[in-house]
């Protein structure tokens, strides 16, 4: 079974879905743009869990996941992925990026998430090429098999990375 993929300009921190990814820094302390939005809108909790899983295993490495509640977001779950910072090494890069989504999908699946809803993934501070990080989320996405997920949400922050993955999702089908 394949889920159905959508694309939204929004929030993320509002979006209705069992589980939101957040676009988190490797200290899982919070930070700015999504992770930042996450940390405030999700309350104390998901800071204190954040807190237990890097007391319980350090660090989050880039293109691991990790799951905490969602506190006060309309989530159950929120998948904290951290992704790479661009450094012109494509090739490494973009192999990050995927690990991102791949593992997130892994550990939604792992908890019997039907709806998932991710950001943009390094696309903001961290300078990924926007074109190129649709590209590897879509492709990531669409090869994932499944018999549990049935919706993956693409909530963007803004036009530009709305526009592009809805013409990259015309040109899939």
């Amino acid at each position: 079974m394949k889920p159905v993929i959508e694309v939204l300009k929004g929030d993320l921190t509002k979006v209705q879905a069992d589980a939101i990814v957040n676009a988190a820094n490797s200290s899982l302390l919070g930070g700015g743009g999504v992770d930042g939005a996450i940390h405030r809108a999700g309350g104390k909790q998901i800071l204190d869990e954040c807190i237990e899983i890097r007391n319980r295993q350090g660090k989050c490495k880039t293109g691991e996941a990790v799951v905490t509640s969602a506190g006060n977001l309309p989530a159950k779950y929120v998948i904290h992925t951290v992704g790479p910072v661009w450094n012109n090494n494509e090739e490494k890069s973009s192999t990050l990026l995927a690990n991102c989504y791949i593992n997130s999908l892994k550990l939604a699946e792992s908890l019997d998430v039907k709806t998932i809803a991710f950001p943009n993934i390094s696309t903001g501070i961290y300078h990924f090429p926007k074109e190129l990080a649709a590209k590897i989320a879509i492709q990531e996405v669409q090869k994932f098999n499944t018999e549990k997920i049935e919706k993956i949400i693409f909530v963007c922050f803004d036009e530009e990375n709305e526009t592009i993955y809805d013409k990259l999702l015309k040109e899939k089908q």
